[in-house]
């Protein structure tokens, strides 16, 4: 039994041996038609135009992984080299230069490590196999990296030296391999073509580092450790798995993007190594893709988050910006600049930028001529003024939908901002184009919010909420409780149709007013509704104002005795009621005293009072006689209110005229000067002598001018009067008794000379003093 049963192990093993053996040897040879491949679909590798597919391999590095030249001074990449040895002539190499032109693949451009021949990683003219070996072998740092005990073969090596000049270096690649197939990657076969970035210092007694390790400790980067779950033994860290065929390339399956990354000290020399080869077998080729410009070996710019920030950034309203370089260290140099100029005392690895602009920092090392260096350009923008809304619609049969346009005001005084409203908040906040299109034509509902985003035109916005609201527009009413009034009289008006008023002809907003009218007036009402809606037509109601009842009217006088006509006026459709009982438009009054008239139309009345007072007589200021002529001065007294013609009289008041000045008079004669107002009997008077003396006495006894005779005045009482000479020496008195001087001074004649007069008098019925002065011409004759 024993015996039996170690037969059949022997046999188990051997079996197996031979079939894992028939598997392997059976491990088909894959061929693609170029006939099966889509124009585009696939990425050119090797080809014209593209001029760097004749690039070196330090080209390559240089222009294509790293994007610089290295042209200042000794370079920063140096040493490069590759594994086998192929020359860019030859067309079969491992490596290349490669461009996704019009594919899918993830990568612009960039450099490939291949197993096999490089330019059957993608587009040929010809049919394509993978199962080119590179004539390569094994590589003992790439067995260490990994951890793999099985043979390794056709190992594809890019290695070169680099100084940095930041603390952080890594680059984006891709791992692909014709392996993702079958039950290849999984065990008991297991097929683990890998990839190794190997990094170390320029010193003496380093190791390498593989850098080509998945987060987390997820282990190296190959096949059986990248899995999507459609293997039998998958999924295995998936989440770094690209996709399987077609993937842009002839390989069955590729990686997600990765990034290789290490902390490193500016300035010191480094190695890296990398290494992609076939384990175990060589019939299914690998290959992996480096990114064009991700092999960072320079400066990057951080935000204060660590997060590298991008070659250009937006910056609203001067915000202030922490912006970091990726490198420290020490015996760094640093100095930032300002679209192109130096920025004083900006020489520490962070600044903050407080205005748009191109900004610009240089790290150096000493010793080291090629500074590194990165750059942002800041674009610089104004948030507009914006803040939440209310936008009331006031509908109408014609206008039902919201004119967006008309809440811009509302929302931002600047005029040059931009708006978008949005139904959604979502929406709003990704500034999609879910946008209302029409906003002059809205159809929105009461209550609702509305999302804007209000913008410079650019990038800088403001997020706003505008409540919508409709309330139908109210139409006015108005009515009036009187449409006809007196001057003065109030009328109250009572408006309806809203919940306030405006009222356009006085303040306040109530439904009603009593108001006094003056003139005839049309009042005016726009209703408002509850939400502010106000009527598009004001109500109008017009109020008359009847004329105002007058009467002509005044005060007056008249003289005791008299009677005097009152008129209260005429007009049509009035009656009258005096306080004397008369109903008549005019009375006479007899009497002093005060009456009145009530008078009254159909719609208004209104009293009168009218006071008959005693007249003064009009009295005399002023008489001139000159010539026989007699010209009369006289008022009428300030408070006389009797208006009229004066009329005079020099008769006692038996003819009287309205003329003032009377003619024909006698010399020497004495009148009684009368004047009254027409129409009157009372009046004022005084006397007056028409007094004539001659300027010129001759006497000579020819009986013409042979005296100056005052006898005339003798008659009045106090009669004085005298003659002097030019000396004032009184030469003469008049008395009654000797009213004549014949130019002789106690019987003595005068010579011929010139004399005055004086005289006074007094008349005997008014009192009036009266006085007399002149001159006198004597002439004497020998």
């Amino acid at each position: 039994m024993k015996r039996y049963l170690l037969l059949y192990s022997l046999f188990l093993l051997t079996t197996n041996v031979f079939y894992a053996q028939q598997i392997q040897s059976r491990k088909p040879i894959r061929e693609t038609n170029l006939a099966s491949k889509k124009a585009g679909a696939y990425i050119d590798v090797n080809v014209p135009p593209y001029p760097a597919s004749n690039y070196t391999p330090t080209q390559l590095v240089t222009d294509v992984l790293v994007g610089t030249s290295g042209s200042c001074g000794t370079p920063n990449i140096s040493n490069v080299t590759v594994s086998p040895n192929q020359p860019v002539t030859n067309n079969n190499r491992f490596w290349g230069y490669f461009n996704k032109t019009t594919s899918t693949f993830p990568f612009e451009e960039g450099i490939i490590l291949t197993t096999g021949w490089a330019r059957k990683a993608g587009n040929a003219l010809e049919p394509i196999t993978l199962s080119d070996g590179n004539g390569g072998g094994s590589d003992a740092d790439l067995i260490a990296a990994i951890g793999v005990s099985t043979q390794i073969s056709n190992a594809a090596i890019l290695e070169f030296d680099f100084v940095p000049t930041s603390s952080q270096m890594k680059f984006r690649y891709i791992f692909a391999s014709e392996e993702y197939e079958g039950i290849y990657p999984c065990p008991p076969l297991q097929y683990d073509d890998a990839f190794a970035l190997l990094l170390k210092p320029n010193t003496p007694g380093s190791t390498y580092t593989n850098l080509a390790i998945l987060p987390g400790g997820a282990g190296p980067v190959s096949v059986p450790n990248i899995l999507p779950a459609s293997f039998s033994c998958g999924p295995i860290n998936a989440q770094y798995f690209g996709s399987l065929s077609p993937n842009a390339t002839n390989y069955n399956g590729t990686t997600a993007p990765l990034t290789a990354e290490a902390t490193v000290i500016p300035g010191q020399s480094y190695h890296i190594k990398m290494v992609v080869a076939d384990a175990r077998d060589s019939s299914y080729g690998s290959a992996v893709f480096l990114e064009a410009g991700s092999f960072d070996i320079g400066v990057n710019l951080l935000d204060p988050a660590g997060a590298q920030l991008p070659a250009e950034i937006n910056v609203c309203d001067n915000v202030p910006q922490v912006i970091t370089a990726s490198t420290s260290g020490p015996n760094l140099n640093y100095q930032w600049y300002l679209n192109g100029a130096v920025i004083p005392n900006a020489t520490t690895n962070t600044i903050t930028a407080i205005q748009p602009g191109d900004y610009k920092i240089e790290v150096s090392v000493p010793g080291n001529p090629c500074p590194g260096s990165a750059s942002i350009k800041i674009n610089g923008g104004t948030t507009p003024l914006a803040q939440n809304a209310t936008y009331l619609l006031c509908s109408t049969p014609d206008v039902t939908t919201f004119n967006l346009n008309g809440a811009k005001p509302l929302i931002s005084p600047t005029t040059t901002a931009t708006f978008r409203f949005y139904e959604n908040l979502a929406d709003a906040q990704a500034l999609n184009n879910s946008y209302i299109a029409n906003i002059s034509d809205y159809n929105g509902t009461n209550g609702q919010i509305l999302y804007v985003q209000v913008s410079d035109g650019g990038f800088c916005s403001k997020l706003i909420e505008l409540k919508l609201e409709r309330e139908v527009t109210p139409i006015a009413g108005l009515t009036s409780n009187r449409i006809r009034v007196c001057a003065g009289e109030s009328v109250i008006l009572k408006a309806t149709g809203g919940v306030t008023y405006e009222w356009v002809n006085f303040m306040g907003s109530g439904d009603t007013q009593t108001i006094p009218v003056y003139q005839t007036t049309t009042f005016q009402v726009y209703a408002i509704g509850a939400k502010g809606c106000r009527s598009f037509q004001p109500a109008n109601v017009t109020v008359e104002v009847i004329p105002a009842i007058t009467t002509p009217l005044l005060d007056v006088e008249m003289c005791i005795g008299d009677t005097i006509v009152l008129d209260a006026g005429a007009a049509t459709g009035t009656d009258y009621l005096w306080s004397t009982g008369a109903t008549t438009q005019t009375i006479t009054a007899t009497e002093l005293g005060v009456y009145k008239v009530l008078i009254k139309n159909a719609i208004c009345e209104k009293e009168f009072t009218v006071t008959v007072t005693a007249a003064a007589s009009p009295y005399i200021t002023n008489l001139n006689y000159e010539n026989n002529t007699l010209t009369v001065t006289a008022e009428n007294p300030p408070i006389n209110h009797i208006p009229g013609v004066l009329q005079y009289s020099i008769d006692g008041g038996v003819q009287w005229q309205e003329s003032n000045v009377f003619t024909g008079l006698l010399d020497n004669t004495n009148y009684i000067v009368r004047v009254r107002i027409k129409g009157t009997t009372c009046y004022g008077s005084i006397e007056f002598f028409t007094l004539q003396i001659n300027n010129v006495i001759t006497p000579n006894n020819d009986g013409v001018n042979d005296v100056l005779d005052l006898t005339s005045l003798g008659a009045f009482k106090n009669f004085t009067g005298s003659i002097y000479d030019r000396y004032g020496v009184e030469m003469f008195r008049f008395t009654k008794e000797t009213p004549i001087w014949n130019g002789t001074v106690g019987g003595k004649r005068l010579p011929t000379a010139t004399y005055w007069y004086k005289f006074n008098f007094e008349y005997n019925k008014s009192k009036t003093q009266m006085s007399r002065s002149g001159w006198i011409m004597l002439k004497n004759r020998e």
